[in-house]
């Protein structure tokens, strides 16, 4: 199983792109994975959301394959512990053959296509974060999770 993050636009901010840099190198130990910034819709006017979520949705439904195992980043989503994530991973690894994807949308959510490609929704917080920083506390949050799977002392439960 290989495990794929979708965002939607480009990670501009310095020191969210040094720190995801940072765990993204210290994950290539445990996984395999791959993290694909697909390009934001600038030119769409934010008033018009609906139309903002159903052309970012086109563009997350040609980059997920048939078999993946899709799970959205939702700030609505079920809520995990960092125990939780890991044993769900876990669970993943050894019982999936696909690949598990994650997907950061875009501002205003994700449209009802995408939404009903999905396995499910996983929320990382009950406060919000910026897209941005979503990046960064996903990429924490899987080397942690393959922390605790390798019983390695990084998680201090």
């Amino acid at each position: 199983m290989k495990i794929r993050i979708i965002s939607i636009g480009k990670t501009n901010i310095a020191f969210v792109k040094e720190g995801l840099d940072e765990y993204l190198n210290r994950l290539k130990h445990y996984t395999k994975l791959s993290w694909e910034e697909l390009p934001d819709y600038k030119n769409i006017e934010r008033k018009n959301q609906d139309l903002l979520k159903e052309k970012e949705g086109a563009l997350l439904l040609k980059a997920i394959h048939p078999n993946d195992i899709l799970f959205l980043l939702d700030d609505k989503g079920k809520q995990k512990t960092s125990e939780q994530l890991a044993h769900w991973i876990e669970h993943h690894q050894l019982y999936e053959q696909n690949d598990l994807v994650l997907v950061i949308g875009g501002a205003y959510g994700f449209s009802k296509s995408i939404e009903e490609r999905a396995r499910g929704k996983i929320s990382l917080s009950k406060l919000t974060f910026n897209h941005q920083m979503v990046r960064l506390i996903l990429a924490e949050q899987l080397y942690r999770a393959f922390s605790i799977i390798k019983g390695e002392p990084y998680h201090h439960a």
